[in-house]
């Protein structure tokens, strides 16, 4: 693996705010690429996300060919929740869910900056975060 300069991560949560699927990329990657990639891996190495039947995204994974491939690799459909104005701030139902755990995270000292110099450590720093944040909880 190569040294990265950059991470993007892409997290798959269910609606209590917890991970299913994790995926760490450089940030050349796009979001679409990168939830596909991660909706991919984990169907093919585990049947978490088999079960699904909606999967809701921002307006950064709209497309016909990003909700076409999501459902033929893991047979949910794709439901886009988009902002209605840009310069107001409004709650949106159910997009605020992945946001929650996205503040959890910056809660861990150690993600607030790449201090890792490969993705596979990165991704291993994001699992025990929200192992702690588990252990913490229950």
């Amino acid at each position: 693996m190569e040294k990265v300069s950059g991470i993007k991560l892409h997290i798959g949560v269910d609606t209590l705010g917890l991970p299913h699927a994790i995926m760490v990329t450089t940030t050349n990657v796009t979001d679409r690429t990168g939830a596909i990639n991660m909706v991919d891996y984990y169907c093919d190495v585990t049947d978490h996300l088999s079960a699904l039947k909606k999967i809701m995204a921002d307006g950064g994974y709209t497309g016909e060919t990003f909700a076409n491939t999501v459902k033929a690799l893991s047979g949910a459909e794709v439901e886009i929740v988009k902002r209605n104005e840009f310069h107001t701030f409004a709650v949106l139902p159910k997009r605020w869910i992945v946001e929650r755990s996205f503040a959890w995270l910056d809660k861990c000292r150690r993600l607030w900056k790449n201090c890792e110099r490969k993705l596979q450590n990165s991704l291993q720093m994001f699992s025990l975060a929200f192992i702690r944040l588990l252990l913490n909880r229950y």
